[in-house]
């Protein structure tokens, strides 16, 4: 094992500077990238062109340089550390040789995909008065010569990808409220879509749409209902009716969603409902959090949604990524949406109508007996919180969470980052009274079981829902995503900085190294002149391998 905090003080040369010491920003070479690209980037596969390498967010790459029978040999090309030591959670985009990646929460940099040195850096400082732990972006978007970054004080900002010139700066929501941007955008044809996170601060979750070339909302959607719209009724009070638990419901959004052009429908997961913990004022299913919402790309009407876990208490964000596919279902050919839901449960559904196909736990849970004939969940007794504490499996982190999992066309497996295991024991606490700005959870989850908790790559069938093969990796927990090849290497971390190459036929390991800090991000993969490189975010720094 290669321990590269010792390599680094070894071999400087290898570490591009981040743009340290006000150095001057150059010209990125850049070829326009427009919308059709995007729909194509399986044709581009030396190219890295969305957050999740395309839009149906399978996060496979179709280049076959790195094989099992090489990656033995795969060695550390280049490392870029930028200016925050902050956790980072991002994964680059490369176009046409050029990098664009950022550091928390919002320094952007362009870099030669090849060598790692810094063409031009950009930094936006949000503004005073944004709470949340989580200062960071997990990513840019980009459309012809424009680049996108959703900023920590709820702000979404274009950039020229030549220069890193800011070109429009537009706000859409409060951050002073606690609403705040994390994810990562995705472009569908001349707009770009985000939404907030914040849930934990009592926010009200929407969607939304803004043009491209000027920043103005084009469309809306609210992902906690209100008056007069569907959905209401399912936020009711004590007394059985519709109350105003509504405008602190949640649902934000804080993982990328993806896009179906054949539907011309955009899929996005939303967060537990507000406050996570007690629900004795939100009665009812509480739509659309927890859910998959499935909109119209082009005016944000509902077409359909899935909520994996009504009236959810136990913070089971379904802010997971929904991966598009073909598949051959129970003998006939169906466009489905698989999800690994942090509830623990491995969903299959179709993708045009929301029809549920399949549901079956992929980790130990206790919460669900089955599903109904509609696929909704059928409650096992006795799994509600209750003053005195209910275990729970899993645990409020989830079967799985927020890091992107990966579906291989060419071994039609799907790829979970999992915690096995994984339990806690919930508490129902008083009922909490919203404040303007200020926390809104409620009591957290104590303890869980005595299990042995730890993390693994889990491979499962579509088709059957059964699991295939699990690799176990060093840490108890971990928090990195997944990428596949053509060439069956499928690449993941953990924790503990490990990160491996293993076969995705079997699971078997190809080779591994530690970068030292948690791997808490998804790898990706590209090409520059003919040479595969594999990069992947742990800690403050970005490192890229290639074969010697």
């Amino acid at each position: 094992m290669t321990r590269l905090l010792l390599l680094a003080a070894l071999a400087a040369p290898l570490f591009a500077q981040g743009g340290r010491g006000g150095a001057p920003n150059r010209e990125a070479p850049v070829k326009p990238v427009p919308f059709e690209r995007l729909l194509r980037s399986s044709q581009e596969p030396q190219n890295w062109l969305t957050y999740n390498g395309n839009l149906n967010s399978q996060r496979h790459s179709v280049l076959t340089q790195i094989n099992p029978a090489n990656a033995r040999d795969l060695t550390l090309a280049w490392v870029f550390q930028g200016r925050s030591l902050e956790k980072h959670e991002i994964t680059p985009i490369v176009a046409d040789g050029v990098m664009y990646t950022a550091s928390s929460p919002n320094d952007v940099f362009a870099l030669d995909a090849a060598t790692g040195k810094t063409i031009w850096q950009y930094s936006h400082k949000p503004e005073d008065g944004v709470r949340t732990p989580w200062k960071l972006t997990r990513g840019l978007a980009i459309l012809g010569d424009k680049l996108f970054l959703a900023a920590l004080d709820a702000k979404l900002i274009a950039l020229d990808a030549k220069t890193g010139k800011e070109l429009w700066n537009t706000r859409i929501a409060d951050h002073k409220l606690q609403y705040s941007l994390t994810v990562a955008p995705i472009v569908v044809k001349d707009k770009v879509i985000i939404g907030p996170a914040g849930g934990e601060y009592g926010i009200r979750g929407f969607l939304a749409a803004y043009d491209a070339s000027t920043g103005k909302e084009v469309w809306r959607f609210n992902t906690v209902p209100g008056p007069g719209e569907p959905g209401y009724d399912t936020w009711l009070g004590k007394d059985g009716k519709p109350n105003d638990s509504y405008l602190h419901g949640g649902a934000p959004i804080w993982t990328t969603g993806s896009y179906d052009p054949q539907t011309n429908l955009t899929f996005w997961g939303t967060g537990n409902p507000g406050p996570d913990y007690n629900g004795d004022n939100r009665n009812g299913d509480n739509l659309y959090s927890s859910s998959v919402i499935a909109l119209d790309a082009d005016t944000g009407k509902l077409k359909w949604h899935y909520q994996f876990s009504p009236h959810d208490e136990f913070d089971w964000d379904s802010t997971q990524t929904p991966v598009l596919a073909d598949i051959t279902f129970k003998g006939a050919s169906r466009k489905v949406m698989m999800w690994a839901n942090r509830n623990g449960v491995f969903y299959v559904l179709d993708r045009t109508t929301g029809e549920f196909l399949s549901g079956k736990p992929f980790i130990k849970t206790n919460w669900v007996n089955g599903f109904d004939e509609k696929g909704r969940p059928i409650r096992a007794p006795g799994t509600v919180s209750t003053p005195e504490g209910v275990l729970i499996y899993p645990g409020n982190q989830g079967g799985t969470n927020w890091y992107p999992p990966s579906f291989s066309p060419t071994t039609g497996l799907f790829y979970i980052p999992a915690w096995e295991n994984s339990s806690a024991t919930y508490r129902r606490g008083e009922l909490l009274e919203f404040k303007e700005g200020g926390g809104f959870m409620g009591q957290g989850p104590g303890r869980g079981g005595s299990d042995e908790v730890f993390s693994s790559i889990i491979a499962m069938d579509p088709a059957t829902s059964e699991r295939k093969w699990t690799f176990r990796l060093g840490a108890p927990s971990t928090e990195s995503g997944v990428l596949t090849t053509a060439s069956n290497v499928l690449f993941a971390g953990g924790r503990d900085g490990q990160f491996v190459a293993l076969d995705a036929r079997d699971g078997k390991l190809l080779w591994e190294t530690n970068l030292g800090p948690s791997v808490s991000a998804g790898p990706m993969s590209y090409s520059v002149n003919g040479k595969q490189y594999v990069s992947i975010q742990c800690g403050p720094s970005l490192y890229t391998f290639t074969l010697r």
